[in-house]
């Protein structure tokens, strides 16, 4: 009996004890806490609802332009398929298509969301606070890239569900499971490739202290590939061009060599990958070939979903490797950073 109050006290410090447990196990880690702060400030920046009302408005416009084409080539494309597809492909040649706009404007939202990620920081005197807390240094970037990339992807799965939305209502059908594994395929590759300019945009956020020079910095390389590459590769085609005495074997070497060269452009494999997950004729790559003559120029029936995947599996590594790469590196340099408090 005399055992029996000590028993009671214990039992509910053991109770007590393991309802502390509890809630500290509810507590939010500082990944996430930063994580959710950072999609809280891109969603709330102004910078962010312009670039999202500019994506907007020009994807439903080649939306309509997309729409006008098909009504005028119905007879046309009477017996085809994939008619969900045609709306991120087609335009009656008023306004680029939505794979165009996506592409165009896609590598600025990258660049927007990144260029400031750490010199803004750096220059509130605000990296410093956060670094003297008890987390890892690495938990700031890591939060960042990940905030920005939820924010790109909820974005463009967004805008692809608007689109399959307006093509039921408009079209009256709904789309087969097929073209729906392909766009989310689609808009994953372009989660890929708008990763890839927010890590180089943060490789730049990194180096450099004034977020001026990293935003000029990302823009510069988003221009030399977007306009000077091919002017570029076309005077090394020019230059490399075999003569008409040459053999089979070495225009087929000069080709092979240009294309490899061609693909060294991470907005070519975007193109490459995504033309030939949205057109299922599509049962080569050519690098020469433009988005409507690999549409419409290429004769044979439509591959499966995973025979397009084997077909653009080199672009998809690729552009998947070029954005851990990027990320990679702006990890490193971060790591090998000063960080001082602004005195």
């Amino acid at each position: 009996m005399e055992n029996r109050p000590n028993r009671l006290k214990a039992w509910i410090a053991e109770r007590e004890r393991r309802a502390e447990e509890k809630n500290l196990d509810k507590v939010p880690r500082p990944f996430w806490v930063i994580t959710k702060k950072e999609i809280a400030d891109h969603i709330h920046s102004w910078r962010f609802i312009i670039l999202l009302a500019i994506i907007f408005l020009t994807c439903m416009s080649s939306l309509i332009s997309a729409m006008t084409a098909i009504r005028g080539a119905g007879s046309a494309l009477g017996g085809e398929s994939f008619f969900f597809l045609r709306l991120f492909t087609l335009s009656d040649g008023t306004l680029p298509s939505y794979l165009t706009f996506v592409g165009f404007l896609g590598p600025l939202l990258g660049i927007a969301m990144g260029f400031d990620a750490i010199n803004s920081e750096r220059n509130k005197g605000t990296l410093s606070r956060i670094m003297s807390q008890p987390i890892h240094r690495d938990m700031l970037l890591n939060a960042k890239f990940v905030a920005a990339l939820v924010v790109i992807s909820a974005m463009f799965f967004t805008l692809s569900l608007l689109v399959l939305g307006f093509g039921i209502f408009t079209l009256g059908i709904p789309p087969m499971p097929e073209e729906i594994w392909r766009l989310v395929a689609f808009n994953v590759l372009i989660v890929f490739y708008v990763g890839f300019w927010l890590n180089l945009s943060m490789i730049f956020s990194v180096r450099f202290r004034q977020p001026a020079t990293s935003a000029l910095s990302g823009i510069a390389v988003w221009l030399f590939f977007t306009v000077f590459f091919s002017m570029l590769m076309n005077l090394v085609a020019n230059a490399l061009k075999p003569s008409a005495a040459a053999t089979t074997e070495q225009v087929l070497s000069y080709l092979n060599f240009m294309q490899f060269l061609y693909r060294l452009s991470p907005s070519q494999l975007f193109t490459d990958a995504t033309v030939t997950l949205l057109v299922p004729e599509t049962n080569t790559l050519n690098s020469f070939l433009s988005l409507d003559q690999l549409a419409y120029s290429i004769p044979g029936t439509p591959l499966s979903f995973g025979q397009s995947l084997l077909v653009v599996w080199p672009q998809v590594t690729g552009l998947f490797a070029a954005t851990l790469i990027c990320f990679a590196i702006s990890y490193v340099m971060f790591m090998r950073q000063e960080i001082r408090s602004r005195s």
